[in-house]
């Protein structure tokens, strides 16, 4: 199945939407996406996990680099919306201590700190 990766404006922040699975094939992509907001400026990044129905562990690893990369330019990346086996591999392999993780984008977004752009930059 093919990654589908969209990006909106969240409440002082930008939500990376990602449909479709993050295994080896589609991981690199993920990794990309978010490079791409960092580049642009983007500081509070909630990805938004609802359409994601499988994660393997290079999408793991792909979270955690890129979660120090915002952290390292004073960022925040949060999770949101993980399906249950998503949820679980996050919660198994511990990341869910390290990285924020929402019951939803809207509960994601309305934690992340205000500030003074829309998109946190």
């Amino acid at each position: 199945m093919d990654l589908l990766l969209s990006v909106r404006p969240g409440r002082d922040c930008t939500v990376l939407e990602v449909r479709g699975e993050l295994d080896m094939a589609t991981s690199p992509q993920l990794r990309e996406g978010l490079q791409q907001l960092i580049d642009a400026g983007d500081r509070q990044v909630v990805v938004d996990l609802a359409g994601v129905g499988f994660m393997d562990s290079s999408a793991l690893g792909a979270l955690v680099v890129m979660f120090k990369a915002l952290r390292d330019v004073d960022g925040r990346l949060s999770l949101a919306a993980a399906q249950p086996a998503v949820r679980s591999v996050l919660t198994v392999t511990s990341v869910d201590k390290v990285i924020d993780v929402y019951d939803s984008a809207q509960a994601a977004e309305a934690d992340v700190p205000s500030t003074d752009g829309a998109t946190g930059r």
